[in-house]
């Protein structure tokens, strides 16, 4: 794993981000508060800004401003989730470059701070077999599609939209797009050659 991947990746990440504001709060709209495109591409740009500023010289440094950045920057529950996902890769860069070892790591920093559980619709939903298929040498960007695509289907048990039950059903998890464009740009970065 080089710096200037990740470093890229995080450009990417907020390219796509930015990009598509308007439909992850569409997005978000249908199944909860609206807010999402706008919080993450508030959050990303500022990321991004501090990157520039700061440039950090490691990579647990990089996922550390991105997460500190994350957490201070975005509101709603994406900001704390996100940050959370970051600093705990951060912590896990320190001694691995491995990148099934750095997002297990973020994935369970989303875990304790959301205590969300694979199939509840939630961005957890994209990140576990994410990570599954990494691990089976089977990540694609067709792959991180379809695994977002499944999050339709499930019924909402966790957050805002668990308040609209039998309904959240047919709509993507908002969360588990944004963390589609982490992994396709992850993907297109290259980060993990």
């Amino acid at each position: 794993m080089e710096l200037n991947n990740v470093k890229n990746w995080l450009e990417l990440f907020t390219t796509k981000v930015n990009e598509n504001k308007a439909y992850l709060s569409d997005l978000d709209g249908a199944i909860g508060d609206g807010d999402h495109g706008m919080n993450m591409a508030r959050g990303t740009t500022e990321m991004q800004a501090a990157m520039t500023e700061k440039n950090p010289e490691t990579i647990a440094d990089t996922f550390k401003l991105a997460g500190m950045t994350l957490v201070s920057k975005v509101g709603g529950a994406s900001g704390p989730l996100y940050g959370s996902a970051f600093i705990g890769m951060a912590k896990a860069a320190k001694d691995s470059e491995d990148l099934v070892t750095i997002l297990e790591a973020g994935v369970e920093g989303i875990q304790k701070r959301g205590k969300a559980e694979a199939g509840e619709k939630t961005m957890v939903d994209t990140w576990l077999p994410v990570i599954e298929a990494l691990k089976a040498g089977d990540l694609t960007t067709e792959t991180v599609e379809a695994i977002v695509e499944k999050t339709k289907a499930i019924q909402a048990t966790k957050g805002r939209a668990s308040y609209l039950g039998e309904r959240s059903v047919g709509h993507l998890d908002p969360g588990a797009v944004s963390s589609g464009y982490l992994f396709t740009t992850m993907i297109e970065a290259e980060v993990n050659n």
